[in-house]
């Protein structure tokens, strides 16, 4: 045999053992791939058929729960945001106008507040918030209303996302205060919105802006990933907490929960007590120098630094305190309560 005859015998046995290795890691790959299918196949179904909260599944949202603790612990709600000179703010684009989309007639509007420690000494005091009436009007505005990439409402939403129950509760509130319907955005009505004939103050715009008055430069960000630089004028939660102090518990301390909800109640948000008593809280009443416009929550926004956007409700009707964790519109559809930066 010839030395190219044996060089040729050593490539095929070669060739031969490489081949062996590859049909034997071929059937170790696949064995190895259809485990893997097969336990995330297991996985997405323990996953899918869990209890849902909040439209997410328990899995999803207990981790949520677990980044709001670790976020808690690591950065703590009482650092500040950070702060920037007045040269570098910009107009704040318009983004989300759930509650916003009929123009509000401005003497109509009034801060219904609940909870509040002797309530009855105040001049302001009613013994039912929820008769007063918001009107509106049917005047056309320029201002741009800006885009939403979220899913957009149906009329029948508040039949889609509430229980039987509420939609007959508020069918029956309709009949005997002839009141607009309620919760007619995505999320439907919330479980935390007033029932008749809760006591509380009526506060004009007046009454707030005579408070001390705050400005701050501050970062706005939204959950869709852009920010921008903003001046804020308005006052600080904690003064208005000061003014207007919310019944305290048996043991001596504040609710754990403020709850805030538009006029008629279709956008609403929960917060911590402590978030709305941070320095950096503020209730809006003008941005960039001016009095805010309608689809920026004329006569009053909430701006809290430290949250993302979409728990920094516009034009707010009601301030609740409340010791039960309030509903949040947004979290009913899946995103975090917390919403921390």
């Amino acid at each position: 045999m010839s030395e190219l005859d044996d060089q040729r015998a050593e490539q095929k046995a070669a060739d031969e053992a490489v081949r062996r290795k590859s049909r034997k890691h071929t059937r170790r790959s696949f064995a190895v791939a259809a485990a893997a299918v097969a336990a995330g196949w297991g996985i997405h179904e323990w996953i899918d058929r869990s209890p849902r909260l909040s439209m997410q599944p328990e899995p999803f949202r207990k981790a949520f729960q677990f980044n709001a603790g670790l976020s808690r612990a690591v950065f703590d709600d009482r650092a500040l945001a950070p702060t920037y000179s007045l040269k570098r703010a910009v107009d704040l684009r318009v983004n989300g106008v759930y509650g916003l989309k009929q123009a509000l007639v401005p003497a109509s509007w009034r801060l219904q507040v609940t909870g509040v420690a002797n309530a009855r000494g105040y001049p302001q005091y009613t013994p039912d918030v929820t008769a007063w009436e918001y009107r509106y009007s049917d005047e056309k505005t320029k201002e741009d209303q800006g885009h939403d990439t979220k899913v957009a409402p149906s009329a029948d939403t508040a039949e889609k996302m509430a229980p039987k129950s509420m939609v007959a509760i508020e069918k029956i509130r309709q009949e005997r205060t002839r009141r607009m319907p309620r919760g007619l955005e995505e999320a439907g009505e919330s479980r935390s919105t007033l029932p008749i004939g809760t006591p509380g103050l009526l506060l004009t715009l007046d009454d707030i802006v005579k408070l001390p008055k705050h400005d701050l430069v501050t970062q706005f960000k939204c959950i869709e990933g852009w920010s921008q630089i903003v001046h804020w004028t308005g006052v600080r939660m904690s003064d208005f907490i000061a003014a207007y102090p919310p019944q305290k518990r048996p043991d001596g301390s504040l609710p754990r929960y403020v709850y805030l909800e538009t006029p008629n109640g279709d956008y609403y948000v929960g917060y911590d007590m402590h978030v709305c008593m941070h320095p950096q809280t503020l209730l809006v009443t003008e941005m960039s120098g001016s009095p805010l416009t309608q689809y920026h929550g004329a006569p009053l926004r909430l701006h809290a630094p430290t949250k993302y956007g979409y728990k920094q409700i516009k034009r707010i009707g009601l301030i609740a305190y409340m010791d039960e964790k309030p509903d949040d519109y947004w979290t009913k559809l899946g995103y975090d309560w917390y919403a921390g930066l």
